[in-house]
């Protein structure tokens, strides 16, 4: 600093000798590394995913509202007629745009953790395909770095196979956070929205369901392997009805990045955290990360671990379009097997014990 100091000030007196002198002498400036300047440029990019997740559509309800309020009220209206137009595109396939799916940000998000897809069968664009995603983690990084951009390399791995990441259907009903969302391809947990994209879009589509959701997250902590299934029988029947291949998908490291407060079952925590779920739709969880300049400290910053995002083999279903009880139980009982069976052949390879199992509520 005190050379650029120097030299400008020669400029100033009109000495370019000195100016020349102290140019040359820049070399030895204490400049930032390249690869602490990388990873504040990951944090950036990780952070701005989750805030724009926890609070981008709160905020843009209050501006809107603000802006009935000012001289900029015209904007308001505006894009609330447009607001009402849009309002059913979400659950008609929305509208993706691969300009934002291969945003360089999102190699800085991926590089982060780092984040892996690993294809261990090809799937067929002539079918439609269904993904039961393991586990919810806290913000789903894996599901959403995997499925909602292109960082990993989706279409390279996948050819033909147009992944569609479902999430709370409340997300699509405020301002600007929905059409971020959309971008990426990302479309409501529902099923109008489901069956369109399974019957009147074509073959080829994956339809990605976090298939533990809420209730999955309040028991997502470091070192436990859990995932709620047993009960979850919707999305199975659902592929029989429309006769889409089930395809389980484990994310090794997704519990690992945030640490959580667990109330236990009965207190008065998981009283309130139950009741908050069943009137908004998901659990508040009490978590923490590091900080942004330190990792002992305490912050909202996921900790950097590997996850490695698993997808299995596909498991053929038939059309059925008013499945019996026991054959939507008969296929929930194959593809538990297969998760299992996905979940024993890659734990030891990406850092887990060979005696370590994975427990199904």
């Amino acid at each position: 600093m005190k050379t650029i100091i120097a030299a400008y000030s020669g400029v100033l007196r009109g000495t370019g000798a000195n100016f020349l002198s102290a140019i040359q002498d820049l070399p030895s400036v204490p400049w930032p590394l390249k690869s602490k300047v990388e990873k504040q440029l990951q944090i950036i990019s990780v952070m701005q995913w989750v805030l724009s997740f926890l609070v981008m559509g709160a905020v843009c309800t209050v501006g809107l509202l603000y802006l009935f309020f000012t001289d900029c009220w015209l904007i308001a209206a505006l894009y609330i007629a447009w607001l009402v137009f849009d309002w059913n595109t979400p659950r008609q396939g929305g509208r993706r745009s691969s300009w934002v799916r291969n945003w360089t940000v999102w190699k800085y998000f991926r590089d982060y953790f780092p984040i892996r897809l690993i294809k261990t069968h090809t799937l067929l664009p002539s079918r439609n395909y269904i993904f039961g995603y393991h586990p919810h983690g806290i913000f789903c990084f894996g599901a959403f770095c995997n499925f909602g951009t292109e960082a990993t390399g989706f279409s390279k791995k996948f050819p033909g196979i147009c992944p569609h990441l479902a999430t709370l259907a409340g997300n699509f009903r405020l301002p600007l956070l929905r059409d971020y969302l959309m971008s990426g391809g990302i479309c409501p947990v529902n099923r109008n929205s489901m069956d369109y994209l399974l019957s009147h879009n074509g073959t080829g589509n994956a339809v990605v369901i976090v298939v533990g959701g809420a209730a999955e997250s309040l028991e997502c902590i470091p070192g436990k392997h859990s995932v709620t299934l047993k009960n979850r029988k919707g999305f199975v029947k659902l592929a029989l009805q429309q006769g889409a291949d089930l395809v389980p998908v484990y994310s090794f490291g997704e519990n690992e990045v945030y640490k959580q407060i667990i109330f236990e079952e009965g207190s008065w925590g998981r009283y309130l955290q139950r009741k908050f779920q069943k009137l908004m739709g998901f659990a508040p969880c009490f978590f923490h990360g590091c900080g942004i300049f330190s990792t002992n400290s305490w912050g909202m910053v996921p900790y950097s671990k590997d996850i490695n995002t698993v997808v299995g083999e596909p498991i053929t279903v038939p059309k059925i379009e008013s499945p019996s009880q026991d054959e939507v139980d008969l296929y929930h009982d194959m593809y538990v097997q297969s998760l299992l069976k996905l979940f024993d052949r890659y734990k030891v390879k990406f850092g887990l014990l060979e005696t370590d199992t994975l427990a199904l509520h």
